[in-house]
């Protein structure tokens, strides 16, 4: 619930309040899609490729919206209903949607913490809000609302008396970081990685690692940063000013100990004790950055952290007849794949089994990303190897074991049926173009 005036959100937004009373009570939250509206809801009508949502204005009103905001001439035909409904006008509905979030976000006065990273972030971000919700009443991304769209969405759900904003930021190129932390202004920025993603957009992972960046850049002065112990790729944009944290072995928060998912932390000097439902090595470095972002806030965290990971993260399905899938199929890149493959390697079965897709957006260098791929899940013992999707034949060119090239998901899932064995563990992994849910559909 936004609890301001209907006068203050138009403010916030940088809109004009073209009709309805200035002090009626604000919206529960903002929607861009009139299939979502509930009473009570601030209908923002954004101009997309295909269609203009603004639109749609009227439509949301009679479907109960508490009021739109939307472009002038859009305004004007939803202020002529005369039903005395709110209706906020601005030239650009995007652009006004982030300045109510900004606003939003300096009026409960949370403290944001700022995530990005190419592979782990979403992981990251559900750790380090269970992490957090102990101590602080703590509000972060639903599923990938991460985007210039789905950012200001999710800050502008926060309930008013929210203390920690747990902000997952997505990177398509240059520049997309720099517009969240724009929104977001956080007190902390936290980089989980950088790595090999986006190759056609950026090019070089230098770039990649410069467009991550942006969030170290552009944090205020004395606001925290926590990046991986000894990165050479984010030396360059460190800053004095900042206070940086680093995690991962010899860093300022280091794993010292796991045993039976209890993980003993050195975080800064102190004890950090956790019981861990996940042991994942990624999601262990992913644990050390979270619990570096809390402590940067004040938060020293314990007890158990049992993260219900958003779908297709490394869930885990038992299917009949005693086979184990690692559903993992929600994106791909060179490093989450390998980090995948070897916990599978690690993880107990009679048989290992990779389906695997295509890694989408690696550019000029993308098969040779593939082969690398298939002659590690080679070195690591994999028992076999399903790929997906003609990049992905790339993968079996260098897979010396029982191989078998697919072109369809559901060409996948049939195979696998028949190839698989109980007792065996199969990972299903790729990028999301790729459509990998349906292999076991």
């Amino acid at each position: 619930m936004i609890d301001r005036s209907a006068d203050w959100v138009a403010e916030g937004a940088g809109g004009r309040l073209l009709a309805g009373d200035p002090g009626t009570a604000g919206p529960g939250r903002a929607v861009i899609d009139t299939r979502e509206i509930r009473a009570g809801d601030l209908f923002a009508g954004l101009r997309g490729e295909r269609a203009d949502g603004g639109d749609f204005a009227v439509d949301a009103l009679e479907a109960g919206a508490w009021g739109v905001l939307v472009a002038p001439e859009h305004a004007e035909r939803a202020a002529a209903r005369g039903q005395g409904d709110v209706v906020i006008a601005a030239a650009d509905p995007l652009a006004a949607l982030q300045s109510l979030a900004r606003a939003w976000r300096h009026e409960i006065g949370a403290k944001v913490i700022g995530v990005t990273g190419s592979t782990g972030k979403t992981s990251t971000k559900d750790i380090l809000a269970v992490l957090l919700a102990p101590h602080l009443r703590t509000h972060f991304n639903d599923q990938n609302l991460n985007t210039e769209i789905g950012l200001p969405l999710t800050i502008l759900a926060a309930p008013p008396d929210t203390e920690a904003l747990v902000l997952e930021m997505a990177m398509r190129g240059e520049g997309q970081i720099a517009g969240l932390t724009a929104i977001a202004e956080p007190d902390v920025g936290v980089i989980v990685n950088v790595g090999p993603v986006h190759l056609e957009l950026l090019g070089t992972v230098e770039r990649v690692a410069a467009a991550k960046a942006e969030l170290v850049r552009d944090l205020a002065p004395g606001a925290a940063c926590v990046v991986p112990v000894a990165e050479p790729l984010l030396d360059p944009h460190l800053r004095d000013d900042l206070e940086t944290i680093t995690f991962g072995p010899g860093g300022d928060v280091t794993l010292l100990s796991l045993r039976d998912g209890r993980a003993e932390i050195e975080a800064r000097g102190k004890p950090v004790a956790l019981e861990l439902s996940y042991a994942e090595p990624h999601n262990l470095l992913n644990t050390l950055a979270a619990v570096a972002a809390a402590m940067s806030i004040g938060v020293r965290p314990g007890g158990r952290v049992a993260p219900a990971f958003s779908s297709m993260r490394g869930e885990v399905v038992e299917l009949a007849g005693g086979v184990t899938v690692v559903n993992d199929c929600y994106n791909a890149n060179p490093m989450s794949m390998r980090a995948a493959l070897k916990h599978l390697a690690e993880t107990p079965a009679d048989r290992r089994v990779a389906v695997l897709g295509t890694m989408a957006e690696l550019g000029g260098d993308s098969e040779r990303f593939h082969r690398e791929i298939g002659q590690e899940a080679a070195e690591l013992g994999i028992d076999a190897l399903i790929t997906v999707g003609e990049p992905a034949t790339a993968y079996a060119d260098s897979f010396d074991g029982e191989a078998y090239s697919t072109g369809e998901p559901e060409e996948a899932g049939a195979l696998l049926s028949e190839i698989v064995l109980p007792g065996d563990r199969v990972l299903i992994k790729g990028s999301r173009s790729v459509g990998l849910e349906r292999v076991l559909s």
